[in-house]
């Protein structure tokens, strides 16, 4: 039975192995889920709900194993004007809608589209989250006086340095000892440990938080329900499961490429709706897919949807029983990890690739990194990605239609139209005809090419008339099915037009 719930193959050799996975992912989430908690204005238990409730409803009905999702900071930071003009109740409602939305994706199957996402912009998306994540470390290095952010300094900088150093210095030495159990989680306990037995005084999680508290309860939002609420959370619910959705399936892709399998983006899209309307009435901030955690989970070894369970089952614990003791894990300790997990999230290769790359797929993966470094928004980065791709993409093949001519045996003049014929290509494909210099009959030949949008009837509506105007005849062959149903519903050809070859 487990092995069909969870897609375990050899129980007894993986189990320690999820076990293990599944504490060290809680570590590494409970500090930015509370840090992106109290970013927003919100409780710091709202953090630990959200990743509570949206790791475990992900991990069991998600679109598959190994995945980890939490209180993430891209969907919680679109919803920070919401709830500082009307409130914490707007957000819950908010949340919930979205997560009515991302279900709607998920039913109407529009998950696959994330397929289409360019290599160059997955690349871009990955190094914009690398470089994200370490300066977010780095920001650990500062603490709050009087309400004015100030570096460390002296005894307190070196040792925040050197307790990193150690817990890096770990991660990447462990692995070679044994992989058994997950190197960070041995990083994370030997850093505490050397602080505890030194004495060492330094930042700990408690610095941020205190993060005991009761388990989640049920609550509906309370604001008024009525046409102007909706009008309120509508463009913030939109914008949430647009970039949860993005986030999530994008994650979902490079864990498909990680471990040479194929997840269900659907399914996945759906389990993140449900999870976001829980959030919603169980006073979470909502969320989504976490790609550092993630990463941190399949490198501990996790293979099933266990360790996600696991992880979020240690939060609720934590919250309900465990806060005062992982309140004293020193903040390097965690810092250290997420380096580690920024240093390996960086596709070192595409410095490789940049003298191999065409220039625009070089222009689209700086472009996309360069979005997510200057706004952190990774939705709006990938989407003006997959823009310019898309528009790059269409110019290519509107500069690279051709037309070789010919005569047949009759001696009639032929135009073997080469590449697509559709918006980007019609000017170039117009031009290729001389009308006055032809012969009576002309035949334009489409096997290797295919006529795809109204713009491409357009414009051989245009050449048929230039060639009626001298008295000419235009005849089609080798058109597709497709390109014959077109031509046929546009009612803008005589039956004539099309040669029955």
């Amino acid at each position: 039975m487990l092995q069909n719930i969870f897609g375990i193959k050899d129980k007894n050799i993986l189990i320690q192995n999820e076990i293990l996975a599944g504490l060290t992912v809680a570590m590494t989430m409970i500090p930015e889920s509370l840090s992106f908690a109290i970013l927003a204005g919100l409780h710091p238990l709202t953090g630990l709900y959200a990743a509570f409730l949206m790791g475990i409803i992900t991990a069991i009905f998600g679109g598959r194993p190994g995945m980890v999702s939490g209180g993430a900071g891209a969907t919680i930071i679109v919803m920070i004007s919401l709830i500082s003009m009307y409130g914490v109740e707007y957000l819950f409602a908010a949340v919930v809608l979205a997560g009515i939305i991302q279900i709607l994706v998920g039913v109407l199957k529009l998950g696959r589209f994330v397929r289409f996402i360019p290599q160059p912009v997955m690349y871009g998306f990955l190094n914009g989250l690398a470089v994200v994540i370490f300066f977010a470390q780095i920001a650990q290095f500062k603490i709050d006086i009087d309400g004015v952010s100030t570096w460390l300094s002296g005894i307190p900088l070196y040792m925040m340095i050197g307790l990193t150093l150690l817990t890096i210095f770990v991660v990447t030495l462990f692995p070679k000892i044994t992989k058994k159990v997950p190197a960070t989680l041995i990083a994370i306990i030997v850093t505490t440990a050397v602080v505890f037995l030194f004495q060492l005084d330094t930042r700990k999680v408690v610095d941020i938080a205190h993060i005991s508290g009761s388990l989640p309860s049920f609550h509906i939002p309370s604001l008024p329900f009525t046409l102007e609420t909706l009008q309120i959370i509508l463009p913030f619910s939109l914008v949430m499961a647009g970039v949860g959705l993005v986030e999530s399936l994008l994650t979902l892709n490079i864990v498909d490429e990680i471990t040479n399998s194929k997840g269900d983006t659907n399914k996945e899209a759906v389990a993140q709706g449900v999870a976001n309307i829980t959030n919603g009435f169980f006073g979470g901030m909502g969320g989504c897919a976490m790609i550092a955690q993630t990463l941190v989970n399949l490198d501990a070894g996790a293979k099933s949807r266990i360790a996600a369970i696991i992880g979020s089952l240690t939060i609720l614990a934590i919250i309900l029983v465990g806060a005062p003791v992982i309140e004293q894990i020193p903040l390097a300790a965690l810092v250290g990890v997420m380096i580690i997990v920024a240093i390996t999230t960086f596709k070192w290769v595409s410095f490789q690739l940049v003298t191999r790359m065409p220039r625009a797929d070089i222009f689209v993966l700086f472009l996309v990194t360069g979005i997510i470094i200057l706004t952190h928004n990774l939705a709006l980065a990938v989407l003006i990605g997959v823009i310019v791709s898309a528009l790059v993409f269409a110019w290519d093949n509107a500069i690279r239609i051709r037309a070789r001519k010919s005569f047949d045996a009759d001696g009639n003049k032929v135009y073997a139209i080469y590449g697509p014929l559709f918006f980007g290509s019609t000017t170039t494909f117009t031009e290729k005809f001389t009308p006055h210099k032809d012969t009576t009959i002309i035949t334009i030949d489409f096997l290797e090419s295919r006529i795809v949008d109204m713009s491409a009837l357009e414009a051989i509506k245009k050449v048929v008339d230039k060639y009626k105007e001298h008295n000419k005849q235009v005849i089609l062959i080798n058109i597709n099915a497709e390109g014959k149903r077109l031509l046929s519903n546009s009612k803008l050809f005589t039956d004539d037009l099309l040669e029955n070859n």
